[in-house]
C-alpha cells in the first residue's frame, strides 16, 4: 500500500537548481556532486545517486547525496544486477513505490540504503549509448508522478552532455579513474561523400565558440566599442586570408575567400550588429541575434547553393565571437597531430584555415553540404570529406584512430585490425590505379576499333580550371556560369563576368570551352532575386524561360561573353529549351548583342558557335528542327532522363527508377545522336552518366564522340574506353533498343561484356 508523505515540504523547481549546478568550471567529480545535491534539494526525495559505467561494463556508484559517502567508487553492479543494473540493461526508466519488494532488488549493506522505499531510476544516455543510471529514492512509499519522471529524464540528458564536455575540456586530469564515459567500441558511420579520397588518421574535435551567457549590456557605449574592435580584428584576419602568405594556401579557392571577405565587410551585416547592440544587447548577444536572423532566412531556401552560404555566415559569426573573446585568428593556429582528421557539426571556409594544411588529412561532418564552400575548397586541395554523418560526434573523442572513406562516404572509428588491413589494401590499390590514370593522361581516349572520344570537364569556378591539365582533359564541355552569380551577394558587374569568362577561355588554350547561359530558377535562386512560389519549380519558371521573359539579364551576360572571347573561339549554349520557338528567340537575343558589338566596332571572337542544351523529352523529338538553328547540341542527361522517367535521381524512394542503361533511355539517346549525325551537327553528352565508365562506353557505342563529366570521371572513363571495342558493344546493344524490348536494364549485359573483355568499368 502506498502511503503519502506527512506534510511534505514544497519541492523547489528542479531545472533552475540544475542550471546553477552547471555553472562554474569544476572537475567531473565536483559536477556530479553538485548534481545529486541539487536533485535532493529540489525533489521530494532523500537520496540522489549517479552510477556510471566502468571499463568492463560494471556500474560504479560515482556520486550520492543520502547514501554513505564511503561507498562512492566502491559499490559496483554487474549489467542486469539489481534495479540499477536492470535500468542500464533495458535503457528504460523504472518507477517503484516499494523497491525492496521487487524481485530484482539487490541490497548492498555498504551503501546504507535499507531505510529507503520509493525508487526512480532513469538511464543516462548519449548517442544511443548508456553511460550510467541516475537514481532518486525516499523513505516513504510513493510513486513519482509523470512530471517528476520527465524532469529526471531531462536532467539525465543534460548530465550526459555536461560530463562528456567536462572530460573533453579537462582532458586526462578531469577523468574519473576507471569510468568509461568516452566511447571505446569500434563504430562505422555512414554519411555522404563530399570530397573523394581514403585516409587514416587521429580524430580532432572541432568545437565552435559557445553561445553567450551574458545577453544584456551594462554599458551600451562600451559594448559598441567592443563590437567595433571585434569587427576590426575579424576583418584584418579575413584580409590576411586573401593576401600575403595565405594566398599560397588558398590560391585555387581565392574567389571563394574573396566572397567571404565581402560578407565580412557587408554594410547591412555590420549595421544589423550595431542596431542589436544599441537595443541593449552585449556584442556577443548581438552576433547571436543577427546569426539567427540569417539562419531563419536561408534555411527556408531550397536551393542547396544558397543554403550552403549559411555555413559561411555561421563561420563569420563564430570568428567574430572569438575576436570578441580575445582569441587569436591566425592561420594554422590549432594544435593538431600530423595526421589529423577534423570532426565537427559544420566547419566554414575560414575555420578550415585554422588548421595546418600539411597536417590536415580529412574532415567528417555531422551536417554539411556537397555544395558548401568548404567542400569545394577541400576538393581542390585533395582533402577527403564525409558529410551528413548523423550522430558521429557522440561516438568520437579526440585522439581516436579513424579511417575516412571519401569514396563510399563512411568513417570507421576505432576500427578492428581486419578493417584497417582491408582499408590499407584499398589505399594501395587506389594508389596504383591513380598512377595508371596519370600514365594515360596524355593518351587520346581511343577505342580498340579506332574511335577517338573527346573527354571534357564540367566546371564553373576558377579553381576548376587547373584540373584541365592535371587530368589531361580535352576541354570544358560545360561551364556553369550561374556559380559566379550564386556565391555573390550582388549581381556580378560586367567587368567581373568578363574577367571570369576570359580566364576560362585562356585556361582552355586551344581546347574548346562551352559556356552555358544562366540556369536559374527551380532550386537555384539568387540572394538578390525574389523567389516566385511554384507548386513544381523543377518544371516551372526557370533557365531559358526566365531569360526570355527577362531578357536584360541574358543580354548583359552575352555582352560579357562576347567581350571576353574577343580574338578567341566562343561557344555558348542555352539551357532547358523545350520548344524550337524558344531556341529561335534565344538565338535572336544573341544575334542582337552581336550586331550591337559590331556597330560599336568592338573586338569580336574569331569564331562563334551557338548551341542548345537538350534536356527535355519534347526537344528530343524535334532533333531535325533543332539542327537547323543550333551549331551544336549538348545532351543534358541528368534532367533529360529525370523528366523521361519522371523520377528524381536524388530521391531515395524513386532513384532506382532512374536508370541510364534502361533500353528506353539508351533508345532516346541513340535517337538524338543519329538525328544530329544525319545533319552533321556536333553532339555531346554532359552530366553524371558521362563520367560513369559503364554508361560512358555505351554512349561511345551509340555514336557519341564527346563526353563532358566531373573531373573524377576522366581517368576511369579513359581507362575503360582504351579497352573497349565500341562497334562490338553496339552490336550487343542494338537488338535491345526497340519498342518491343522488355528487359528492365542492360546493366548486367554490359557488365558481362566488360568482364569478358577485361574492361575496368
Amino acid at each position: 500500500m502506498t502511503t503519502p508523505l506527512n506534510n511534505p515540504a514544497p519541492a523547489k523547481p528542479l531545472m533552475p537548481a540544475i542550471r546553477k549546478a552547471m555553472a562554474g568550471t569544476e572537475s567531473v567529480q565536483e559536477r556530479l556532486d553538485d548534481f545529486v545535491t541539487a536533485i535532493v534539494n529540489s525533489m521530494q526525495a532523500n537520496v540522489s545517486s549517479i552510477y556510471l559505467l566502468r571499463k568492463g561494463d560494471e556500474l560504479e556508484l560515482s556520486a550520492t547525496q543520502g547514501l554513505k559517502k564511503s561507498a562512492v567508487h566502491k559499490t559496483r553492479l554487474k549489467p542486469g544486477e539489481g534495479l540499477v543494473g536492470h535500468v542500464a540493461l533495458t535503457a528504460k526508466p523504472l518507477n517503484l513505490a516499494d523497491a525492496p519488494a521487487h524481485p530484482l532488488f539487490s541490497y548492498r549493506k555498504e551503501t546504507g540504503e535499507d531505510p529507503f522505499k520509493s525508487f526512480l531510476a532513469v538511464p543516462i544516455l548519449r548517442g544511443g549509448r548508456t553511460l550510467g543510471v541516475l537514481v532518486v529514492q525516499s523513505k516513504h512509499e510513493r510513486s513519482f508522478n509523470e512530471n517528476e519522471v520527465e524532469d529526471l529524464l531531462t536532467v539525465a540528458m543534460v548530465l550526459a552532455e555536461i560530463i562528456i564536455d567536462d572530460e573533453r575540456a579537462g582532458g586526462q586530469a578531469a577523468k574519473l579513474k576507471g569510468i568509461t564515459l568516452a566511447p571505446v567500441k569500434p563504430e562505422t558511420v555512414k554519411g555522404k561523400a563530399f570530397a573523394g579520397g581514403l585516409v587514416k588518421g587521429r580524430a580532432y574535435l572541432h568545437v565552435p565558440p559557445v553561445a553567450p551567457s551574458n545577453l544584456l549590456a551594462d554599458d551600451i557605449g562600451a559594448e559598441q566599442k567592443r563590437l567595433e574592435d571585434g569587427l576590426s580584428v575579424l576583418r584584418a584576419s579575413v584580409d590576411s586570408i586573401v593576401s600575403g602568405e595565405t594566398a599560397d594556401i588558398s590560391r585555387a579557392s581565392k574567389d571563394i575567400y574573396e566572397t567571404y571577405r565581402m560578407f565580412a565587410y557587408d554594410r547591412k551585416w555590420g549595421n544589423r550588429l550595431r542596431e542589436a547592440v544599441q537595443s541593449g544587447l552585449t556584442a556577443e548577444a548581438a552576433v547571436e541575434r543577427v546569426r539567427n536572423e540569417h539562419r531563419a532566412r536561408l534555411m527556408k531556401a531550397k536551393d542547396p547553393y544558397l543554403r550552403a552560404r549559411l555555413h559561411d555566415l555561421e563561420d563569420l559569426a563564430n570568428r567574430l565571437i572569438r575576436a570578441l573573446a580575445g582569441d587569436a585568428l591566425e592561420i594554422g593556429n590549432k594544435n593538431i597531430s600530423d595526421d589529423a582528421v577534423i570532426f565537427a557539426r559544420e566547419i566554414g571556409p575560414a575555420e578550415l584555415l585554422d588548421y595546418d594544411r600539411s597536417k590536415l588529412k580529412g574532415i567528417v561532418l555531422e551536417e554539411g553540404s556537397a555544395n558548401s564552400h568548404t567542400a569545394i575548397i577541400c576538393r581542390a586541395l585533395g582533402i577527403p570529406i564525409v558529410g551528413r554523418a548523423d550522430g558521429v560526434l557522440d561516438l568520437i573523442e579526440t585522439g581516436d584512430f579513424v579511417l575516412v572513406d571519401g569514396e563510399e562516404g563512411c568513417v570507421h572509428i576505432r576500427p578492428l585490425d581486419n578493417q584497417e588491413a582491408s582499408f590499407q589494401l584499398r589505399i594501395n590499390i587506389k594508389g596504383e590505379i591513380d598512377k595508371a590514370y596519370q600514365s594515360q593522361k596524355d593518351l587520346p581516349a581511343k577505342t580498340i576499333d579506332g574511335r577517338i572520344i573527346s573527354l571534357q570537364l564540367n566546371a564553373g569556378l576558377l579553381m576548376d580550371l587547373p584540373q584541365l591539365d592535371q587530368v589531361g582533359a580535352n576541354g570544358i564541355g560545360l561551364f556553369r556560369t550561374e556559380f559566379q552569380f550564386m556565391v555573390s551577394e550582388f549581381m556580378p558587374r560586367l567587368k567581373e563576368q568578363t574577367e571570369l569568362y576570359r580566364q576560362a577561355i585562356i585556361a582552355g588554350g586551344t581546347r574548346p570551352v562551352t559556356f552555358r547561359t544562366l540556369d536559374l530558377g527551380s532550386d537555384k535562386i539568387l540572394p538578390y532575386m525574389d523567389r516566385v512560389p511554384e507548386e513544381n519549380p523543377a518544371i516551372g519558371w526557370r533557365a531559358i524561360r526566365i531569360a526570355l521573359d527577362r531578357p536584360g539579364l541574358m543580354r548583359y551576360q552575352i555582352r560579357a561573353l562576347l567581350s571576353a572571347s574577343a580574338g578567341y573561339h566562343l561557344r555558348v549554349m542555352f539551357p532547358m529549351v523545350s520548344t524550337i520557338d524558344e531556341m529561335i528567340e534565344a538565338r535572336a537575343l544573341f544575334d542582337r548583342e552581336l550586331n550591337r558589338a559590331k556597330s560599336l566596332a568592338k573586338d569580336l571572337p574569331h569564331k562563334i558557335a551557338v548551341g542548345v542544351m537538350l534536356e527535355t523529352p519534347s526537344l528530343a523529338w524535334q532533333v531535325d528542327a533543332v539542327c537547323q538553328h543550333a551549331d551544336f547540341v549538348s545532351v543534358g542527361a541528368n534532367d533529360l532522363l529525370q523528366f523521361f522517367f519522371a523520377a528524381d535521381r536524388d530521391n531515395a524512394r524513386v532513384s532506382d527508377r532512374y536508370d541510364p542503361l534502361h533500353p528506353a533511355a539508351l533508345s532516346i539517346l541513340k535517337s538524338i545522336v543519329d538525328g544530329c549525325n544525319a545533319h552533321n551537327t556536333p553532339v555531346s553528352v554532359c552530366g553524371a552518366i558521362a563520367g560513369q565508365p559503364l554508361a560512358a562506353i555505351c554512349l561511345a557505342a551509340l555514336g557519341y564522340e564527346t563526353l563532358s563529366m566531373p573531373v573524377t570521371g576522366i581517368g576511369p572513363v579513359k581507362s575503360a574506353l582504351l579497352k573497349t571495342d565500341a562497334g562490338k558493344l553496339r552490336d550487343i546493344l542494338t537488338p535491345h533498343l526497340t519498342s518491343q524490348a522488355s528487359t528492365a536494364s542492360l546493366r548486367n549485359i554490359v557488365s558481362d561484356f566488360c568482364q569478358e573483355n577485361g574492361i575496368p568499368a
